[in-house]
């Protein structure tokens, strides 16, 4: 924001002089400040606007350009040596043949950009040439935030390549950026948690450019990079693994994968708990297992802020997870511990 901020001021003030030098009246100053405050305000939107395209499409762009700009010019050279003109018309038309094919060579080429089959091209085949035997995993944002697929890799439970869409990278680096503290928070976590897969695993990670246009949503555009590439979507997303499953796309859900891991506990188990506060119920204590799961302690108020042995009595499946009820074993003997506050 300052650095826009700073770059208006400095087209401002550019204006500015120049209306003064070149009119040498109060008002051409005036109008000068005007103009580069606008101008400044341009180069941000645009800015904004290339912000959104993908690599390929900037590429493709200025490949236009350059062709459209070089095709002016030798047009404008072949007709002026068989038809020569006055030099203030020389002038004008090669502005005019700069502007036309500059303008059609820029469009044509961030169009067709699309178009080609980069395949073909060694160089790219890893990126946009897509084969089943890959066994492809396409990242979405709320898994890369989440952390917890860098110590998947890292053991080794998942193979084949992962795949970060640039869309994917581009609401990242967005949410990196954001002005709310939290949203920064988690996403500058989520780039150094690509960083660490890049760097300390044996997994082959690729950037994909593939995007879609017409589609705006971001779990819309990861469905259909599945559905091209024949991949596999990794996410933590309940809405996503919905939609990916209508349609026929695969899912692995992180958070069903550490539900699925969690030891099984039986009516009857003894477990050890560390009780931390009240429940909702009269007399109720809660305590936590290392995985996360709740268990609620009957008569459990009493030992808040202690190591205790409990009972399992029994144990309730939800939606949200699992919960786990128990009482105090009676020939428990609870050690002190630093109360919770």
């Amino acid at each position: 924001m300052i650095l826009k901020l700073i770059l208006i001021i400095l087209t401002s003030l550019l204006g500015y002089f120049l209306g003064d030098k070149l009119f040498l009246t109060r008002i051409a100053s005036l109008s000068g400040l005007g103009c580069g405050a606008i101008l400044g305000l341009a180069i941000i939107l645009l800015e904004r606007k290339i912000e959104k395209m993908t690599a390929w499409v900037i590429l493709g762009g200025v490949f236009g350009l350059v062709l459209g700009l070089f095709i002016a010019n030798l047009f404008t050279f072949i007709f002026l040596t068989y038809s020569p003109q006055p030099p203030e018309a020389v002038v004008d038309m090669s502005l005019l043949t700069n502007a036309i094919f500059g303008y059609l060579g820029l469009t044509t080429g961030m169009k067709k950009v699309k178009e080609l089959d980069l395949s073909r091209f060694k160089i790219f085949s890893k990126v946009t040439a897509y084969s089943p035997k890959e066994n492809y995993k396409i990242l979405d944002t709320s898994v890369i935030i989440d952390g917890r697929i860098f110590d998947i890799c890292e053991t080794g439970f998942i193979e084949g390549t992962l795949v970060i869409p640039q869309f994917v990278l581009q609401e990242l680096m967005r949410i990196a950026d954001s002005s709310d503290p939290l949203r920064k928070t988690r996403g500058r976590r989520g780039l150094d948690i690509l960083k660490k897969i890049q760097k300390q695993t044996d997994l082959d990670l690729i950037i994909s450019d593939q995007d879609f246009p017409k589609i705006k949503e971001v779990d819309h555009k990861l469905v259909a990079l599945a559905q091209k590439m024949g991949g596999i979507i990794v996410t933590n997303d309940v809405n996503l693994n919905e939609i990916a499953g209508i349609q026929g796309i695969t899912v692995f859900n992180i958070n069903q994968l550490a539900s699925a891991l969690r030891p099984i506990v039986l009516p009857g188990e003894i477990i050890n708990v560390s009780v931390q506060k009240e429940g909702k119920e009269y007399g109720q204590g809660i305590a936590y297992l290392d995985d996360g799961t709740m268990v609620v302690i009957k008569d459990g108020k009493k030992i808040i802020g202690r190591n205790a042995e409990v009972a399992v009595t029994s144990v309730l499946q939800t939606t949200a997870g699992r919960m786990i009820f128990a009482k105090e074993k009676e020939d428990s003997h609870p050690q002190n511990v630093h109360r919770l506050k």
